[in-house]
């Protein structure tokens, strides 16, 4: 073995012995084929280097990693974090480990995010769209050659691809209804981009809780911006400055809703008695802003075991027809949203 080498691998082993790396494999798995003077020298030898197996190189062998990719937007806000421990838990315990990605809400990102989970052999991704995401070719080669691939949160090819997704629609018109059950009438939404699943299912939850408070629709309230804190802050302060103002405020994230509460702020406005405010996921960071931002609460833990669930389900039925997991969300009550 080479001098300073800290891992021993198969190949260090087979050339001390004197014999095929192959025999050696065979001989530490104890193959009936390997004599068993052969297999007890090589397991000596083994201990005696203290050989650890290499897990990328094993899976090789058997054109089987035991890897999943794993593309997520960000890798900061504990909205993805929690997800990918409930991925890793369920993953563990199948005995498989997670290659972590992020697009940076870039397609680019994604696309190359794609490519070089591929090169390191995963044996399937599990993932959540880019903001920048409308097209989707960039999956085609995994659906088309049975490739396990998962979708979460922003998913795409649902008649193709199993994912899993929380009642966005429901959520939405809880806030509304929130709202107006604390007696709030001019109630805004800021939406995000129009492609993405989630921002189409909670407009038309917001629409939905406008109807059933019995609330006229104004498109005033309805803006749109790239879910940044920049597109945000530029939402926000459109709201403020219409000639009838709203009394409340949702954002499609709690990026968004931070965002809005520093520029109502900054319009010298109160929270929540002349503008109330709620988020959408629920950071760590709603409970130490002041006031404590109401917030919807994702099961993002369950989401993650849910995603793996169903992408070692692929693995096992790889004809079986993708289905979409709907999970619930819990609205969040502090200070921001009540008189």
């Amino acid at each position: 073995m080479e001098k300073g080498k800290s891992h021993v691998s198969l190949k260090d082993l087979a050339r001390e012995i004197g014999v095929s790396i192959s025999t050696v494999s065979r001989a530490l798995n104890n193959h009936p084929d390997i004599s068993l003077a052969m297999t007890l020298k090589i397991q000596k030898l083994a201990a005696e280097r203290n050989y650890t197996p290499n897990p990328l190189a094993m899976g090789l062998l058997k054109q089987a990693t035991r890897m999943i990719g794993v593309i997520v937007p960000d890798l900061v806000t504990h909205f993805y974090s929690s997800i990918i421990s409930g991925i890793e838990q369920v993953a563990e315990e199948k005995g498989y480990y997670i290659l972590i990605a992020s697009s940076s809400e870039s397609l680019q990102k994604e696309i190359s995010s794609v490519e070089n989970l591929l090169k390191t052999r995963v044996e399937g991704l599990i993932v959540c769209l880019s903001q920048e995401t409308q097209s989707y070719a960039h999956f085609d080669r995994l659906i088309r050659n049975n490739i396990p691939l998962v979708f979460f949160d922003r998913v795409c090819r649902t008649g193709e691809v199993p994912s899993v997704v929380v009642d966005n629609m429901d959520a939405a018109r809880k806030i509304t209804r929130h709202f107006y059950k604390n007696g709030f009438r001019r109630i805004a939404y800021i939406a995000g981009p129009d492609h993405l699943n989630i921002s189409q299912e909670r407009t038309r939850g917001y629409l939905s809780g406008l109807e059933s408070c019995g609330l006229d629709f104004d498109p005033e309230l309805l803006v749109k911006c790239n879910m940044s804190s920049e597109g945000a802050t530029e939402a926000t302060s459109h709201l403020l400055q219409l000639p009838k103002r709203p009394d409340a405020i949702f954002g499609i994230n709690d990026t968004v809703a931070f965002a809005a509460m520093k520029e109502i702020k900054r319009h010298g406005l109160r929270i929540p008695e002349e503008v109330a405010l709620v988020g959408f996921t629920d950071e760590f960071h709603s409970t130490v802003v002041d006031p404590a931002l109401t917030s919807i609460t994702h099961p993002t833990f369950e989401i993650g075991k849910e995603a793996a669930r169903l992408f070692f389900n692929r693995i096992e039925n790889p004809d079986a027809k993708p289905v979409q997991v709907v999970l619930n969300t819990k609205l969040v009550v502090r200070k921001s949203s009540v008189k």
